[in-house]
C-alpha cells in the first residue's frame, strides 16, 4: 500500500526535523508528538519509513542482528552465518489493545514440556529492534505495556521471563508516540523517556489548508502517480539522513557548548540529568543534519526547544508559565560565537525535511510552528462575556433564573488518602483496589477456558502433565488467575446553588476535588465532576485523567442561583452509564454534596424525590454528604431523605473538609466491599 510521501506534509516543520534527528541519532530516544486530532501526526510517522537508508542485517535472524556486531546471546545465534540482507527499516504499531506476549514475546510450551528446549516466538519489541515503534494515542497505553516499554527503552534489551525460564534479545529502537492531550496525560515515567516533544496544531492561515486539501484529495484520487511527484524530493532527504548518520561520530562537542547546556538546563529546572544528555546528543545530531562536524549554539537552541519543555519540574496544577520563558534563557546563556568566514562553512537550509517551503505554503507564525498550542477559551458556559464575575450573597437560596453567580476558584491541592474498593473484583488495571487484573501476582493455575484467566502457566501445565504421566495434552494446559490494583471512577455531584451558604464551603469542596484528582492522576484513575446550580446541572468534567484541564475547568465552575436537583442526579447517572460502556469493568462511586434541596421550578422537590427512587434500584453505590447548616434553627432534613430514597450513606458533613471528604468516599469503599 503506497503511504502519503514524508516530504509532501504541508506546515509541520517542527515534527519533520524532530524525526529526522531521532532517526540520525537513535541514542536520542524517540519522539512524542503532541496535538489535536486531524494534525498528519500518524501520516508523517507512517511515511518517515519511506525517506529512510535501508539496513543490513543477518540473513534469517528474526531479531535483525547487525552482521557487524551481531548479539550473542540472540535465541537465532545458532542459525547466525556469513550470509547479509538488506531491507527496509521496520516500522512496527504497536496497538494499545495489544497483550502483553504480543508484545515481549511468548514460549512455546508443548516445545518445552516435550524436548526440554526453549521455543521463542518474538514479540513487537523483536520486530522493531533496529527500527521505529510506534504507539498511536500513546497516553492510552495500559501500565503493564508501559512497563515493558519502560524496561527496553532503559536497556536496550526486552526480558521474557515465564515461571522458572527466561529469554533475553536486543530490542534497540526509535520510540514514536502520538496523542491528543484532551484524552488524558502521559505516565510522567514513560514521558521523560521520550526524547523530544514536539506539539503540533492545525495552521490558521487559509492559504496553507487549502494547499492540504489538495494534496490529500490529488493523493487519494491516484496514490501512486501522487508519490511519484515527490519520489525526488524523498531521495533527496533519504541521502541527508545518510550523510548525517555518517558523519554523526565526527561531530565535536566543544567544552563552551557543553557549559552553555548544562547551565540551561540548571536555570530552566529540568529534573535529573537525563534533559542535558539528550539536548547534548541532539544539538550532535542537528549538526551532523546540517553537515558540520563542530557543534554550535544554534545547534543547542534548535535542540534545547525539543529536548526541554517537557522536562520542566512543575507539579500538574502548576501554570504553564510559572517559569522563566525558555526562549529567554537561551538568549541569556548563549555564548558568544567567534566571527567567521560565511564561506568557510555554508549550512543546509534547517527547519524541517522541506527545506525551502514549496508553493502554496504561507509564512508560518509561532501558534502554528511553536512547541506549546495556544490556549482555547475554557470558560463557563455561564461566564460574562468579559470573564468577569458577580458577587452573590454568601446565604440563602436565589430562586431566580437571573440570579447573579460568583465563582470560587479551589485553594491549594494537598495530598488525599488512599480510596479503595476492598472488595475484590474484576477490574481494568490501575494502582487502587484489589481485583483480578492481566497482571499481578499469581494466585493460582486454572483451567484454558477460565474467562478471568491470563496468559499461560508454566508451572500449573507441568502439575497437570504430571498428573498424567508427563505426557502433555491440550487439556493440562492452564492459565494463570491474577491479582493486581485496578482503576476506579469517583463521581462528585456538587452542589453550586445560592443554598450551599458561604462560598468558603464551595472552595473546600473544589479543593478537595481537585486534591483527589492529583491523586488519581498518581494512581491512574479517573474523576468526573458534575455540578448543579442556576437552571441546569452540567457535567463539568467528563470522566478524565487530564488534571491540567480539569483544575482550569473546576475553577470556572460558578456558584449561586436555584438548585436544579433531579438533573443533577439524572446526569450522574447518565456519567455512570456512558462510563461503564466504554469501562464495563471500572466500578463507580458517586458522592452526592448537597443539602437536598430542589428549587428549580414548580415541583422541583417532588421531580428529585421521583428520580431518587428510581436510581436506588440501580446498583451504583452513592453516598450523600449533608451540607444543611446543623446550627440553623430549623432544619428540613431534606439530605436525609433523599439518602433512604438512593439507598445511600448520609453523612453529616457539619463542613466541608478535605479531611471529611477523603474519610467519606473511604468508609463507604470499605461499605460496599463487606458487603
Amino acid at each position: 500500500m503506497t503511504t502519503f510521501p514524508f516530504s509532501a506534509v504541508v506546515g509541520q516543520d517542527d515534527l519533520g526535523l524532530a524525526l529526522s534527528l531521532a532517526v540520525v541519532s537513535p541514542a536520542i530516544g524517540g519522539v512524542l508528538v503532541r496535538g489535536e486530532k486531524g494534525t498528519a501526526k500518524s501520516t508523517m510517522v507512517r511515511g518517515l519509513t519511506s525517506v529512510l537508508p535501508p539496513v543490513s542485517v543477518v540473513a534469517g535472524c528474526r531479531f535483525s542482528c547487525d552482521p557487524a556486531a551481531p548479539d550473542a546471546a540472540c535465541p537465532d545465534a545458532a542459525v547466525h552465518g556469513s550470509a547479509v540482507e538488506t531491507r527496509p527499516v521496520a516500522l512496527v504499531e504497536l496497538p494499545v489493545g495489544a497483550t502483553e506476549d504480543r508484545v515481549v514475546g511468548s514460549l512455546h510450551l508443548d516445545k518445552l514440556v516435550g524436548s526440554g528446549q526453549v521455543a521463542f516466538e518474538p514479540g513487537l519489541l523483536a520486530r522493531a529492534h533496529r527500527g521505529l515503534l510506534y504507539v498511536d494515542e500513546v497516553n492510552l497505553l495500559p501500565d503493564h505495556l508501559v512497563d515493558s516499554l519502560l524496561d527496553a527503552a532503559a536497556m536496550g534489551r526486552a526480558r521474557v521471563e515465564r515461571e522458572a525460564v527466561s529469554v533475553t534479545h536486543a530490542a534497540a529502537f526509535v520510540l514514536v508516540g502520538t496523542m491528543n492531550p484532551e484524552e488524558g496525560e502521559l505516565r510522567p515515567q514513560l514521558l521523560d523517556r521520550f526524547g523530544l516533544a514536539v506539539d503540533v496544531v492545525a495552521s490558521r492561515e487559509p492559504s496553507e489548508r487549502v494547499e492540504v486539501i489538495r494534496r490529500r484529495m490529488a493523493f487519494e484520487a491516484d496514490p501512486t502517480a501522487f508519490a511519484s511527484r515527490y519520489s525526488g524530493a524523498d531521495s533527496e532527504l533519504s541521502d541527508r539522513i545518510a550523510k548525517a548518520q555518517a558523519l554523526l561520530g565526527s561531530v565535536e562537542l566543544p567544552d563552551e557548548i557543553l557549559v552553555q547546556i548544562a547551565t540551561l538546563c540548571a536555570a530552566y529546572d529540568v529534573d535529573g540529568l537525563r534533559g542535558d544528555l539528550v539536548t547534548a546528543r541532539t544539538a550532535v545530531a542537528h549538526a551532523a543534519w546540517c553537515g558540520r562536524t563542530v557543534v554550535t549554539a544554534e545547534d543547542v537552541r534548535v535542540a534545547a526547544r525539543l529536548a526541554l519543555p517537557h522536562r520542566r519540574r512543575r507539579n500538574p496544577f502548576d501554570s504553564h508559565d510559572q517559569s522563566q520563558d525558555l526562549e529567554e534563557l537561551l538568549d541569556e546563556h548563549a555564548p558568544e560565537e567567534p566571527e567567521t568566514d560565511p564561506d568557510d562553512d555554508p549550512t543546509p537550509p534547517e527547519g524541517g525535511p522541506e527545506g525551502d517551503r514549496t508553493e502554496g505554503q504561507g509564512e508560518q507564525t509561532d501558534a502554528e510552528t511553536g512547541l506549546v498550542p495556544p490556549q482555547a477559551d475554557s470558560r463557563a458556559p455561564d461566564a460574562a462575556p468579559d470573564g468577569g464575575t458577580s458577587p452573590v450573597s454568601a446565604g440563602g437560596d436565589l430562586s431566580s433564573d437571573a440570579a447573579e453567580r460568583t465563582r470560587e476558584s479551589a485553594g491549594q491541592p494537598y495530598k488525599a488518602r488512599l480510596i479503595q474498593v476492598d472488595r475484590v473484583g474484576q477490574g481494568v488495571t490501575g494502582k487502587r483496589s484489589t481485583a483480578i487484573t492481566t497482571v499481578g501476582r499469581h494466585l493460582r493455575a486454572v483451567p484454558l477456558d477460565h474467562p478471568q484467566g491470563q496468559g499461560l502457566s508454566v508451572t500449573g501445565t507441568l502439575l497437570a502433565a504430571a498428573r498424567d504421566g508427563m505426557e502433555l495434552k491440550p487439556e493440562h494446559l492452564r492459565r494463570s488467575l491474577r491479582e493486581g490494583k485496578e482503576g476506579n471512577l469517583v463521581v462528585f455531584v456538587v452542589d453550586t446553588s445560592g443554598s450551599m451558604g458561604a462560598t468558603k464551603r464551595v472552595k473546600e469542596i473544589k479543593t478537595a476535588v481537585v486534591s483527589l484528582l492529583l491523586d488519581a492522576y498518581q494512581r491512574r484513575d479517573k474523576v468526573a465532576v458534575v455540578t448543579f446550580g442556576g437552571d441546569r446541572a452540567t457535567v463539568a468534567l467528563e470522566p478524565t485523567t487530564s488534571v491540567d484541564r480539569a483544575e482550569r475547568m473546576l475553577g470556572e465552575v460558578p456558584t449561586g442561583g436555584r438548585t436544579p436537583l433531579a438533573e443533577a442526579l439524572v446526569s450522574a447517572e447518565q456519567v455512570v452509564r456512558r462510563e461503564r460502556a466504554r469501562d464495563p469493568q471500572r466500578r463507580p462511586l458517586v458522592v452526592l454534596v448537597t443539602d437536598g434541596r430542589a428549587t428549580s421550578g414548580k415541583g422541583a422537590l417532588g421531580r428529585a424525590q421521583q428520580v431518587a427512587d428510581v436510581l436506588g434500584t440501580h446498583d451504583t453505590p452513592w453516598v450523600v454528604v449533608d451540607a444543611e447548616d446543623p446550627r440553623a434553627v430549623v432544619r428540613l432534613g431534606l439530605a436525609q431523605d433523599l439518602a433512604a430514597r438512593l439507598g445511600a450513606e448520609h453523612l453529616a458533613l457539619g463542613e466541608v473538609a478535605a479531611a471529611t471528604l477523603k474519610n467519606i468516599v473511604r468508609d463507604q469503599t470499605n461499605r460496599i466491599g463487606a458487603a
